[in-house]
């Protein structure tokens, strides 16, 4: 009997019926219906690492080191797996007789053997859990890769975080002249309108500033003082050689500062996608200094992803790969922990949708830019980005994820 045949025999009784897939094994020998996503099974290491480290972990470490591969459209392979094991009710990691019934295959084809280590692209992030010193490795791992390689994916504002479409959204006339760049405008916008932006020398505090964009766009649109600040030592750089290549420097300073170092009292406040990173444990003293940092009457912006269920941090791959040590909670979590620091909601803008486009957009970069993505990191730091995207706006467009503004004041 073939590899595939052997293989189908034994994943039968776990996906209750017929492969979700075509399978295709490291003998050449083919399974499953013709006209479903292809997978290929290029070496018995991809069995090997599903065995050992059963269900999401295993499967990305396989995909990402090339062991497992999905000829076509990955998008429409994950989006077609995940139906079919909805409508079967299959769980998402194998009862124990599974494994056993996997492991006895495997040890016919010659697939067992010790757990094999973890691939390069695994981050190994050490210490404390929250600390200020594992949070800065935490954040290196996932945005110091280089800003050459960001580059390849956002828009020329380096915006990483979900834009704001005001165009091209359902129910609109297509504008071809309206893409990521102006979308991630459009957002900058929003975000300087809700915190009040625009009296002369107003003073914004960036918190988690990535790459600049809100800090460079309040300067040069709103006529504010800026004092941005970051843990990425490759990201104060960027952003110092665009301020002064604008001349920028009488109006933005960024600090290399962890958000708890941070003195002073600013006329507004915004925080883009960086209380993700804080923890469950330390986000009330980020909801605390947040509102420390506010002089009274200030208005203090905060753009978060939220998420249900038993992985707060996105789940095994993203935990492993992008970004370890990151925490979500239902929005309503979030807004309690504001609520007792003392501010006043005054608002909650949902952008799921939003997110789900900007992702597209961001893949379309991406594989538009394949080939220079694996000059710059490799293959298989490429393949986990091409995961990570696709897997990450599909989660957005599918609702396990979603993404809010969150707009509060603190009382004069």
């Amino acid at each position: 009997m073939t590899v595939a045949a052997q293989l189908e025999k034994a994943l039968r009784p776990l996906v209750d019926g017929d492969l979700p897939v075509h399978l295709t094994a490291w003998d050449g020998s083919t399974a499953g219906p013709v006209g479903a996503p292809s997978v290929v099974l290029d070496s018995p290491d991809a069995l090997r690492r599903i065995l050992w480290s059963p269900g999401e972990l295993g499967a990305a470490q396989a995909y990402v080191t090339g062991a497992l591969d999905v000829e076509g459209d990955l998008s429409e392979a994950l989006t077609h797996v995940r139906q079919v094991a909805a409508e079967r009710g299959l769980r998402a990691t194998p009862a124990l007789g599974d494994i056993a019934r996997l492991l006895r295959l495997a040890r016919r084809l010659g697939a067992v053997g010790r757990p094999l280590a973890p691939p390069a692209s695994q981050a190994a992030v050490r210490g404390r859990l929250h600390s200020r010193v594992r949070d800065r490795a935490a954040i290196s791992f996932h945005y110091d890769l280089s800003n050459d390689f960001y580059s390849l994916i956002l828009d020329p504002s380096m915006a990483y975080s979900c834009a704001y479409f005001t165009r091209n959204v359902p129910g609109t006339e297509p504008d071809p002249n309206y893409g990521i760049a102006d979308a991630q405008r459009d957002k900058l916008d929003l975000v300087c309108r809700k915190i009040g932006l625009g009296r002369p020398g107003m003073r914004l505090l960036d918190v988690g500033c990535g790459w600049g964009s809100l800090s460079l766009h309040a300067a040069e649109h709103y006529d504010a003082q800026v004092v941005g600040i970051t843990i990425s030592r490759e990201q104060k750089a960027f952003i110092d050689k665009r301020i002064a290549d604008r001349g920028l420097a009488d109006r933005v300073e960024i600090r290399l500062a962890d958000y708890r170092e941070i003195a002073g009292e600013f006329d507004a406040v915004a925080s883009i996608e960086m209380g993700e990173h804080v923890g469950e444990k330390n986000y009330g003293i980020y909801a605390r200094t947040l509102f420390d940092r506010a002089l009274p009457g200030a208005h203090v912006l905060v753009q978060q992803m939220s998420r249900r269920g038993r992985y707060p941090g996105g789940g095994p791959f993203i935990e492993s790969f992008i970004a370890p040590d990151m925490t979500m909670r239902p929005v309503g979590d979030t807004l309690s922990y504001f609520e007792g620091a003392g501010f006043e909601i005054r608002g909650v803008h949902a952008l799921r949708e939003h997110y789900a486009w900007t992702v597209a957009a961001w893949l379309q970069t991406f594989e538009e830019h394949w080939d220079e993505v694996v000059a710059l990191v490799g293959v298989e730091v490429a393949r986990v980005w091409r995961l990570y995207l696709v897997g990450g706006g599909l989660s957005f467009e599918e609702g396990r994820m979603g993404v809010d503004q969150i707009l509060m004041s603190k009382s004069l």
